[in-house]
C-alpha cells in the first residue's frame, strides 16, 4: 500500500494510448515500449479485448499511463463493444500512437497529437518523439487564490467515510499544490477550526462541513475566503459557470424526475455515503421533492434520455479531458450538471445540509 500512496494518480499522468487495426502490432509495440509483457501477443485477430494500461515514467514528459487497445476494425456484436471501449479510451487520451496502416479512415476522430508508427521504427525512437510533444498541463488547484508566504487552513473531517490511516486524494492534491506555491497549510477537523484561523487567507473545507465551517468563521470574525475542495476541482477540471447555471435550474425539477449521481472512481460505499445518501438528502431539502435516482461509477458515463439532472463527483481520479467530455455530453443532451461540492455548498447556504 505504501508504494501506491507514493505513486502519481492516473488523473495526474499523461495518457498515451496505442490505436490501430487488428494485428497491426499494437501489443508487441506496447510491450517493447514498456520493457515488459503488459499485453498478450498473438497472431490471432482480436486477441486484445479490453484496454490494458501500465503506469510508467517517460523523461522529460514525466508520469504517464500507457494503454493498449483493441483493433478499431473489429467485427460482430462483441467486436462492436470492443470498438466502443477503444473509442472511450480515445476520449481521455493526451497523445495517440497509430500503429500500422488504415489511419486515414479514422483521422477525423483524433483531436490530440498523433504519432504514426511503422514496424521498422524502434520503440526508443518512439519514446523520443513522444517526449518531444508538449502536453498542456492542468491549472493548479490554488491558482489565483494563494501565493508564496500565504497561509491556508484545510478542514478535513474524519468520519465513518474517511479511509483509515490516510487522507483522501483531493486533500493530498490541494496540500501538494499549496507546498508547490510556497504557501503554508494548517490541517484540522471542523471542531478545531477556530484555533487555526488566525493568519489564514483561505479556508478549504470538505463540502459536507461547509455550513459548520462558515458558522465558525462568522463567529470568529475571520476575513478569510471560504471554498470547498470540490469547488477547487470545479475550477481546475470542470465548468464553474455551467455548474452555477445548473444549480439555478434545480427549481425546475419535478417530483419523480430522474437524477443521475455519477462518480469517477469505484469504492466501498459506507452507511452515510455521500453519493447515495447525502446527495439525495440535500436535493430533497433544497427542493422539497422526492426524485428517482440512478447511480454510476468508474469509467462508464452515459446520460439516458429520461435523466433530468446530473450530480457528478469532483473528478479527482479523472483527467480534465474526461471531466470536460462528461460535461459536454450532459450539455449536448440539454441536461444540467453540477458537481458534489458545489451542490452541497449551495445546500448548506440554504440550510439543506449542516
Amino acid at each position: 500500500m505504501s508504494g501506491e500512496l507514493n505513486e502519481t494518480p492516473c488523473s495526474g499522468r499523461v495518457h498515451i494510448a496505442f490505436f490501430g487495426l487488428r494485428n497491426a502490432g499494437k501489443s508487441t509495440l506496447v510491450n517493447r515500449f514498456c520493457g515488459q509483457e503488459v499485453a498478450i501477443v498473438s497472431d490471432t485477430p482480436g486477441t486484445t479485448t479490453d484496454p490494458v494500461s501500465k503506469a510508467m515514467e517517460i523523461l522529460p514528459l514525466g508520469p504517464c499511463l500507457i494503454t493498449d487497445t483493441a483493433g478499431l476494425d473489429d467485427e460482430g456484436a462483441l467486436g462492436e463493444e470492443r470498438v466502443r471501449r477503444t473509442l472511450a479510451v480515445l476520449a481521455t487520451t493526451d497523445i495517440a500512437v497509430w500503429v500500422g496502416d488504415g489511419f486515414d479512415k479514422w483521422r477525423g476522430r483524433f483531436a490530440v497529437p498523433v504519432i504514426e508508427w511503422r514496424r521498422e521504427d524502434s520503440a526508443e525512437e518512439l519514446k523520443k518523439r513522444i517526449a518531444a510533444i508538449k502536453v498542456q498541463e492542468d491549472p493548479g488547484l490554488l491558482d489565483g487564490l494563494v501565493g508564496r508566504g500565504d497561509r491556508i487552513t484545510m478542514v478535513c473531517p474524519i468520519d465513518e467515510s474517511a479511509p483509515k490511516g490516510r487522507m483522501i486524494l483531493p486533500q493530498v492534491q490541494v496540500l501538494r499544490d499549496c507546498l508547490d506555491k510556497g504557501a503554508t497549510a494548517t490541517v484540522c477537523q471542523p471542531d478545531g477550526l477556530s484555533r487555526c484561523l488566525d493568519g489564514s487567507s483561505l479556508v478549504v473545507t470538505d463540502a459536507q462541513a461547509y455550513g459548520a465551517v462558515r458558522k465558525t468563521m462568522e463567529e470568529s470574525g475571520s476575513g478569510a475566503k471560504l471554498i470547498s475542495f470540490s469547488e477547487l476541482f470545479a475550477r481546475q477540471k470542470g465548468d464553474v459557470a455551467e455548474y452555477r447555471r445548473s444549480l439555478e435550474l434545480l427549481k425546475t425539477l419535478k417530483p419523480g424526475d430522474k437524477v443521475l449521481v455519477a462518480e469517477g472512481c469505484t469504492h466501498h460505499r459506507q452507511c452515510n455515503d455521500i453519493g447515495t445518501v447525502k446527495i439525495p438528502r440535500a436535493l430533497k431539502k433544497m427542493t422539497g421533492c422526492e426524485f428517482e435516482f440512478a447511480f454510476s461509477s468508474g469509467g462508464s458515463f452515459e446520460v439516458g434520455p429520461d435523466v433530468k439532472f446530473v450530480v457528478h463527483c469532483g473528478g479527482c481520479m479523472l483527467t480534465r479531458r474526461e471531466v470536460q467530455r462528461r460535461i459536454a455530453l450532459a450539455k449536448a443532451a440539454g441536461i444540467p450538471i453540477v458537481n458534489y461540492g458545489m451542490l452541497l455548498s449551495a445546500a448548506s447556504r440554504k440550510g439543506g445540509e449542516s
